[in-house]
């Protein structure tokens, strides 16, 4: 019995141990910024906010119609330069480097990257003086670019390999944990997106493994007017831009 005592004490230890370590390190495992840092001077653009700096780059002409791109986590955006000149010619694009990415000062977490997306959004709305603003996320940026949806004015969004909430991402993976209660970043899609009223377009990643496609079709299904859904059977999630029609499905919900 005693025996037995030592193991049950020693199992317990280690479950609340795996419970702090997701606890303290979750935004470890979330943002992924090391591989993004590039120096101040090559960047076109920032965005100043009370505590940081944010700098990031813009393409396409000064009077396109604005359009802003949120990333994944751990995503160079600069590397759509070229791509996206050709896909949204008529665009301005805008794309800005989270906190802690890219040559952005602070350190990447769920409630100052929406803060700041908001700011980017009125930054861009003023400049633009009016013009409709369309906005794209990816992965992760589908969190931000869904609140920022729902809390200003867009018209188009184009969600990529999107999830409906990411507590319910999180449970998938550690289905062992109770991750409701230890996760600290949240973003949940559907219930920014519960009134939305512009067009939507989700390109979903059949064989997404980190975001599964269930969770992109959890989203779908909660919104209020149903979505533009795109799926390419051969992709997962990190490869789905290399799918053929995912440039075509993009250009023409945004043309």
């Amino acid at each position: 019995m005693r025996l037995l005592g030592f193991a049950l004490l020693a199992a317990a230890l280690g479950y609340g141990a795996l419970c702090v370590a997701m606890l303290l390190g979750q935004r470890q495992l979330l943002y992924m910024p090391g591989a993004t840092r590039v120096p101040a001077t090559a960047t076109d653009f920032a965005l100043e906010r009370e505590d940081a700096v944010l700098r990031g780059w813009r393409i396409g002409p000064e009077d396109g119609r604005p359009l802003l791109y949120f990333g994944g986590n751990a995503e160079r955006v600069e590397a759509n330069r070229a791509d996206f000149a050709r896909w949204f010619p008529g665009h301005r694009v805008y794309l800005l480097a989270y906190r802690g990415y890219g040559a952005s000062d602070g350190t990447p977490a769920a409630a100052t990257m929406k803060a700041d997306a908001l700011a980017l959004y009125d930054a861009v709305a003023a400049a633009h003086d009016g013009d409709g603003v369309d906005v794209i996320g990816r992965s992760v940026g589908s969190g931000v670019a869904s609140h920022v949806a729902g809390h200003r004015p867009v018209a188009r969004l184009a969600l990529i390999t999107p999830f409906d909430d990411l507590a319910r991402v999180a449970q998938g993976h550690y289905p062992w944990l109770p991750v409701r209660w230890l996760l600290r970043e949240h973003y949940s899609p559907a219930r920014d997106l519960a009134t939305f009223g512009g067009e939507v377009l989700i390109l979903r990643a059949d064989r997404d493994t980190i975001v599964p496609p269930g969770r992109a079709d959890g989203l779908a299904e909660a919104l209020p007017t149903p979505p533009r859904v795109v799926a390419f059977a051969d992709a997962g999630h990190n490869d789905i831009q290399q799918v053929p029609g995912y440039s075509e499905a993009l250009s023409a919900f945004l043309r």
